[in-house]
């Protein structure tokens, strides 16, 4: 089965190692976590490596991980856009 190198569909380009896409793009992002709590929104790294507490309720916002922080149980998210 041919495949198009110049023109691959945007699942193959996903799954692709990030240095060797067509443009190279990183894996991780920045988004918003609004605490179930209080409603209050915290900015957190895609790949933190710290656990993320809310400023104003102390509840604990997600867990680190070998790689995705693991988002609590309630906590819902939204990818930042430049």
């Amino acid at each position: 089965m041919p495949v198009d190198l110049l023109n691959p569909t945007p699942e193959a380009e996903a799954r692709t190692h990030k240095l060797k896409r067509l443009v190279q793009s990183p894996n991780s992002y920045f988004m918003d976590i609004k605490c179930p709590g209080c409603f209050q929104i915290t900015t957190v790294f895609s790949h933190a490596q710290t656990v993320v507490v809310c400023g104003s309720c102390n509840v604990v916002l997600c867990q680190p991980t070998g790689g995705l922080a693991k988002l609590t149980e309630g906590c819902s998210f939204r990818k930042k856009v430049d």
